[in-house]
Protein backbone atom coordinates (compact mmCIF):
# COMPACT_ATOMS: atom_id res chain seq x y z
CA UNK A 1 0.00 0.00 0.00
CA UNK A 2 1.63 3.35 -1.06
CA UNK A 3 2.50 6.15 1.67
CA UNK A 4 0.54 9.00 1.37
CA UNK A 5 3.01 11.81 0.88
CA UNK A 6 1.81 13.77 3.27
CA UNK A 7 3.35 11.25 5.70
CA UNK A 8 6.32 10.70 3.82
CA UNK A 9 7.07 14.26 4.27
CA UNK A 10 6.43 14.50 8.01
CA UNK A 11 8.79 11.57 8.80
CA UNK A 12 12.30 13.52 8.37
CA UNK A 13 11.08 16.02 11.06
CA UNK A 14 10.45 13.36 13.57
CA UNK A 15 14.12 12.47 13.12
CA UNK A 16 15.91 15.77 13.25
CA UNK A 17 14.69 15.55 16.57
CA UNK A 18 17.12 12.36 17.91
CA UNK A 19 20.87 12.36 18.37
CA UNK A 20 22.91 9.57 16.19
CA UNK A 21 23.50 6.47 18.59
CA UNK A 22 27.32 6.56 19.81
CA UNK A 23 27.16 10.41 19.12
CA UNK A 24 27.29 11.72 22.65
CA UNK A 25 30.07 9.36 23.55
CA UNK A 26 31.79 10.58 21.21
CA UNK A 27 31.31 13.92 21.28
CA UNK A 28 32.41 13.99 25.48
CA UNK A 29 34.29 10.95 25.08
CA UNK A 30 37.38 11.95 22.52
CA UNK A 31 37.83 15.52 24.39
CA UNK A 32 37.85 14.10 27.64
CA UNK A 33 40.22 11.43 26.69
CA UNK A 34 42.54 13.38 25.19
CA UNK A 35 42.16 15.68 28.46
CA UNK A 36 43.10 13.32 30.36
CA UNK A 37 46.42 12.22 28.27
CA UNK A 38 47.40 16.02 28.20
CA UNK A 39 46.59 16.51 31.54
CA UNK A 40 49.16 13.17 32.66
CA UNK A 41 51.73 14.19 30.22
CA UNK A 42 51.97 17.70 31.99
CA UNK A 43 52.34 16.20 35.84
CA UNK A 44 54.31 13.71 34.81
CA UNK A 45 56.71 16.22 32.69
CA UNK A 46 55.75 13.65 30.04
CA UNK A 47 57.46 13.52 26.49
CA UNK A 48 54.76 16.14 25.19
CA UNK A 49 55.62 19.12 27.64
CA UNK A 50 59.64 18.91 26.10
CA UNK A 51 57.83 19.07 22.55
CA UNK A 52 55.61 22.08 23.61
CA UNK A 53 58.16 24.13 25.20
CA UNK A 54 59.83 23.52 21.52
CA UNK A 55 56.66 24.91 19.88
CA UNK A 56 56.43 28.18 22.08
CA UNK A 57 59.38 29.43 21.83
CA UNK A 58 58.95 29.15 18.22
CA UNK A 59 55.43 31.08 18.46
CA UNK A 60 56.25 33.63 21.05
CA UNK A 61 56.33 36.98 19.72
CA UNK A 62 54.71 39.36 22.41
CA UNK A 63 53.79 42.32 20.22
CA UNK A 64 50.07 44.59 20.17
CA UNK A 65 48.28 42.43 18.36
CA UNK A 66 48.73 39.44 20.26
CA UNK A 67 48.18 41.26 23.10
CA UNK A 68 44.46 42.29 21.50
CA UNK A 69 43.48 39.08 20.26
CA UNK A 70 44.65 37.51 23.94
CA UNK A 71 42.11 40.24 25.44
CA UNK A 72 39.16 38.37 23.30
CA UNK A 73 39.42 35.81 26.77
CA UNK A 74 39.23 38.31 29.18
CA UNK A 75 35.77 38.05 31.39
CA UNK A 76 35.05 41.61 30.82
CA UNK A 77 35.15 41.16 27.21
CA UNK A 78 33.59 37.66 26.81
CA UNK A 79 30.82 37.20 29.35
CA UNK A 80 28.98 40.54 27.99
CA UNK A 81 28.77 39.24 24.97
CA UNK A 82 27.15 35.66 26.41
CA UNK A 83 24.79 38.32 28.57
CA UNK A 84 23.87 39.53 25.74
CA UNK A 85 23.39 36.12 23.48
CA UNK A 86 21.15 35.50 27.06
CA UNK A 87 19.26 38.65 27.48
CA UNK A 88 18.15 38.38 23.43
CA UNK A 89 17.04 34.86 23.79
CA UNK A 90 15.00 35.80 27.29
CA UNK A 91 13.32 39.04 25.47
CA UNK A 92 11.83 36.56 22.76
CA UNK A 93 10.85 33.77 25.27
CA UNK A 94 7.54 35.16 25.64
CA UNK A 95 6.51 32.10 28.56
CA UNK A 96 8.33 29.41 26.69
CA UNK A 97 9.59 27.82 29.26
CA UNK A 98 12.21 25.70 26.95
CA UNK A 99 13.64 28.66 26.20
CA UNK A 100 14.34 29.71 29.95
CA UNK A 101 16.06 26.16 30.27
CA UNK A 102 18.11 26.40 27.86
CA UNK A 103 18.99 29.91 29.11
CA UNK A 104 19.84 28.69 32.41
CA UNK A 105 22.13 25.71 30.72
CA UNK A 106 24.25 28.37 29.14
CA UNK A 107 24.36 30.78 32.02
CA UNK A 108 25.12 27.56 33.97
CA UNK A 109 27.82 26.41 31.69
CA UNK A 110 30.02 29.93 32.14
CA UNK A 111 29.88 29.31 35.80
CA UNK A 112 31.33 25.89 36.03
CA UNK A 113 34.53 27.15 33.76
CA UNK A 114 36.41 29.07 36.94
CA UNK A 115 34.90 26.15 39.12
CA UNK A 116 36.63 23.85 37.09
CA UNK A 117 40.06 25.47 35.84
CA UNK A 118 40.83 27.03 39.27
CA UNK A 119 41.17 23.22 40.86
CA UNK A 120 43.27 22.13 37.85
CA UNK A 121 45.51 24.97 37.99
CA UNK A 122 46.27 23.96 41.61
CA UNK A 123 46.43 20.75 41.17
CA UNK A 124 48.81 20.80 38.46
CA UNK A 125 50.64 24.03 39.58
CA UNK A 126 52.69 23.87 35.74
CA UNK A 127 54.81 27.37 35.51
CA UNK A 128 54.63 29.76 33.36
CA UNK A 129 56.72 30.40 29.83
CA UNK A 130 59.62 32.19 29.95
CA UNK A 131 57.55 35.88 28.90
CA UNK A 132 55.20 35.74 31.99
CA UNK A 133 56.65 36.62 35.86
CA UNK A 134 57.67 33.24 37.44
CA UNK A 135 54.95 31.54 39.29
CA UNK A 136 52.37 28.20 38.62
CA UNK A 137 49.36 27.72 38.03
CA UNK A 138 49.03 28.39 34.30
CA UNK A 139 47.62 24.96 33.12
CA UNK A 140 44.95 24.67 31.24
CA UNK A 141 44.01 28.20 30.25
CA UNK A 142 41.24 29.97 32.02
CA UNK A 143 41.11 32.64 29.37
CA UNK A 144 40.76 30.08 26.25
CA UNK A 145 37.71 28.69 28.67
CA UNK A 146 36.52 31.67 29.21
CA UNK A 147 36.29 32.35 25.53
CA UNK A 148 35.47 29.02 24.27
CA UNK A 149 32.32 29.03 26.80
CA UNK A 150 30.56 32.08 26.27
CA UNK A 151 31.21 32.74 22.58
CA UNK A 152 30.40 29.03 21.97
CA UNK A 153 27.28 28.87 24.15
CA UNK A 154 26.04 32.27 22.59
CA UNK A 155 26.63 30.33 18.96
CA UNK A 156 24.71 27.55 20.37
CA UNK A 157 21.68 29.60 21.27
CA UNK A 158 21.47 31.92 18.33
CA UNK A 159 21.60 29.41 15.46
CA UNK A 160 18.64 27.86 16.06
CA UNK A 161 17.16 30.90 15.80
CA UNK A 162 18.60 32.43 12.33
CA UNK A 163 16.64 31.96 9.23
CA UNK A 164 19.04 31.26 6.49
CA UNK A 165 22.03 28.63 6.27
CA UNK A 166 24.13 31.57 5.27
CA UNK A 167 23.72 33.39 8.22
CA UNK A 168 24.06 30.43 10.43
CA UNK A 169 27.63 29.73 8.70
CA UNK A 170 28.10 32.93 9.39
CA UNK A 171 27.47 33.07 13.02
CA UNK A 172 29.84 29.60 13.56
CA UNK A 173 32.39 31.13 11.66
CA UNK A 174 32.56 34.50 13.71
CA UNK A 175 32.30 32.03 16.68
CA UNK A 176 35.28 30.27 15.88
CA UNK A 177 37.67 33.28 14.60
CA UNK A 178 37.24 34.58 18.38
CA UNK A 179 38.20 31.34 20.05
CA UNK A 180 41.54 31.12 17.81
CA UNK A 181 41.82 34.60 18.04
CA UNK A 182 42.05 34.43 21.74
CA UNK A 183 44.41 31.12 21.62
CA UNK A 184 46.69 32.29 19.45
CA UNK A 185 47.28 35.67 21.36
CA UNK A 186 47.88 33.72 24.33
CA UNK A 187 50.23 31.51 23.10
CA UNK A 188 51.99 33.99 20.93
CA UNK A 189 52.07 36.22 23.84
CA UNK A 190 53.17 34.49 25.68
CA UNK A 191 50.77 34.05 28.61
CA UNK A 192 50.27 30.03 27.92
CA UNK A 193 51.85 26.76 26.43
CA UNK A 194 50.10 25.58 23.44
CA UNK A 195 48.97 22.60 25.76
CA UNK A 196 47.36 24.83 27.79
CA UNK A 197 45.32 26.04 25.43
CA UNK A 198 44.57 22.64 23.58
CA UNK A 199 43.93 21.42 27.09
CA UNK A 200 41.09 23.60 27.44
CA UNK A 201 39.49 23.22 24.00
CA UNK A 202 39.30 19.81 25.11
CA UNK A 203 37.69 20.48 28.18
CA UNK A 204 35.36 23.21 26.61
CA UNK A 205 34.24 20.54 23.76
CA UNK A 206 32.86 18.17 26.89
CA UNK A 207 31.12 21.40 28.05
CA UNK A 208 29.29 22.81 24.85
CA UNK A 209 28.79 19.36 23.47
CA UNK A 210 26.57 19.00 26.26
CA UNK A 211 25.31 21.87 26.13
CA UNK A 212 24.68 20.95 22.25
CA UNK A 213 22.83 17.55 23.35
CA UNK A 214 20.36 19.52 26.22
CA UNK A 215 19.17 22.13 23.67
CA UNK A 216 18.74 19.35 21.00
CA UNK A 217 17.38 16.21 23.20
CA UNK A 218 13.86 18.26 23.16
CA UNK A 219 12.00 20.01 20.10
CA UNK A 220 13.39 22.76 18.89
CA UNK A 221 12.79 26.25 19.47
CA UNK A 222 10.58 27.96 16.41
CA UNK A 223 12.57 30.66 14.74
CA UNK A 224 11.96 34.11 15.88
CA UNK A 225 9.29 35.61 13.42
CA UNK A 226 8.11 39.11 13.00
CA UNK A 227 4.05 39.09 13.63
CA UNK A 228 2.30 39.74 10.97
Amino acid sequence: MPIPAHQDRAEPAVRSGRTRPGLPALLLGLPAALFALITWQVVADGPLVGVDEDVSRALIRPDRLSEVLADLGNVQVAVPVLAAALGYVVLRTRGDGRRWAAVAAAALLMALVPALIVPLKELTDRPGTPAVPPGTGYYPSGHTATAAVAYGSAALLLLPRLATPLARRALAGVCAVLVLGASYGLVRRGYHWPLDVVASWCLCAVLLSSLWLFLSSGPGPERDRAPS
